[in-house]
């Protein structure tokens, strides 16, 4: 990724690469939202376990195909998914909405 990556935008992929919920709820705002296959997850709470159900459900790796800044609040990563999910492939578009050093919003889309 490049250097101007946002370092909650990096802690974040590296938890998800982790599969550490936790973590990765760590990143957002208290009252951060994820809005993920029509679903949006409130809160850390909500957020860690839509991660937790997630890493349940599925087995996959990803790859981090683009990464550039959209404006000076948001930051879009494109990645590619590949795993036991139907399909076996997918390529994500991961929108954050900064807040400060915190993500206030995620949107995941294909």
């Amino acid at each position: 990724m490049p250097d101007s990556t946002p370092a909650v935008v990096t802690r974040y992929l590296e938890a998800a690469d982790k599969r550490d919920s936790t973590a990765l709820a760590d990143c957002f705002t208290p009252d951060g939202t994820v809005l993920d296959e029509g679903h949006t997850y409130t809160g850390r709470e909500q957020i860690a376990g839509w991660r937790e159900a997630l890493a349940a459900k599925f087995t996959y790796t990803s790859t981090v195909t683009a990464s550039m800044p959209v404006n000076e609040h948001e930051y879009r990563v494109g990645a590619r998914v590949e795993g036991d999910f139907p399909g076996g492939v997918a390529d994500l578009t991961f929108d954050f909405v900064l807040a400060g050093d915190l993500i206030g919003h995620l949107k995941i889309g294909a």
